[in-house]
């Protein structure tokens, strides 16, 4: 992240504004990072299209499609991306988070928060009007209702896990079973299943799942095409890459190619 360009932070609009509730909206272009900062209100913050890398605290969080990072008021937290991403905040007055998330969280976005969201791309960044702070306050009653994970694709501090985790992140295409893996650690399968329990929160298979899933948003975002993708990521058919995207995030990656195109023409 330290590499990346800074660009400045433009959120002044919220310490001016009457209303509990406030939207911005921007750009992020490729290989910037917002600088390392904190603030009295609490933000959610979500992705149109784009993958945004966001540190808070000590973890690291990705900002995906189909989920939006809560970060609580005074949490010190800082945005990078390395493609041009379309984002926007909900900024949440502190004496109203305190039935909202007590840590930085990942929030799961349904189809009709999603809508919202995009209802929202459509309208002037800072509106203070009635009818907008309504829909606002509707969107975070969905928003606490929602479910939540730690980390989309959390990490470890554990030595040999913090070690596997690299190398796969390195070599996404890697189909080295658990067993095969394991051993590799000098470890047994039992072992490393119960590491990925305790210290990521989920298995060794759905981390895996993850970690392409981000790869292939980036690379789709890219114009690959899907059977160059699925070679890329160790998939022996490209039938079998479109089932598991599917799987995971809803829709096959043409359609979310067409859905990232159509936002990029809404921009222009």
């Amino acid at each position: 992240m330290a590499d990346r360009a800074g660009i400045e932070l433009d959120v002044l609009c919220k310490d001016k504004s009457p209303n509990p509730v406030l939207f911005c909206k921007g750009d992020m272009p490729q290989n910037a990072c917002f600088p390392m900062h904190a603030h009295e209100w609490g933000e959610f913050v979500y992705t149109f299209s784009g993958v945004i890398e966001l540190s808070a605290g000590d973890r690291r969080y990705l900002v995906l499609p189909h989920y939006g990072i809560w970060i609580p008021p005074g949490v010190t937290h800082q945005c990078c991306n390395s493609k041009h991403s379309q984002h926007c905040s909900i900024y949440v007055e502190s004496a109203f988070c305190q039935d909202f998330f007590a840590t930085p969280c990942s929030i799961e976005i349904s189809a009709l928060m999603r809508s919202m969201l995009q209802h929202l791309q459509q309208t002037p960044a800072c509106d203070t009007s009635d009818e907008h702070v309504r829909f606002l306050r509707v969107l975070l009653d969905q928003l606490r209702a929602a479910p939540r994970i730690e980390s989309y694709l959390p990490v470890s501090s554990d030595p040999e896990l913090a070690l596997l985790l690299q190398e796969l992140r390195a070599n996404p295409d890697d189909n080295r079973s658990v067993k095969e893996l394991a051993r590799s650690l000098g470890i047994t399968e039992r072992t490393l299943a119960r590491k990925c329990r305790n210290k990521l929160g989920i298995t060794l298979l759905e981390w895996r799942q993850r970690l392409k899933t981000i790869k292939a948003l980036e690379m789709l975002e890219n114009g690959q095409q899907v059977e160059s993708i699925a070679l890329d990521l160790g998939y022996s058919s490209s039938s079998a890459f479109i089932a598991m995207f599917k799987r995971v995030m809803g829709k096959t990656p043409s359609e979310f190619s067409l859905h990232v195109a159509a936002g990029h023409s809404r921009s222009i």
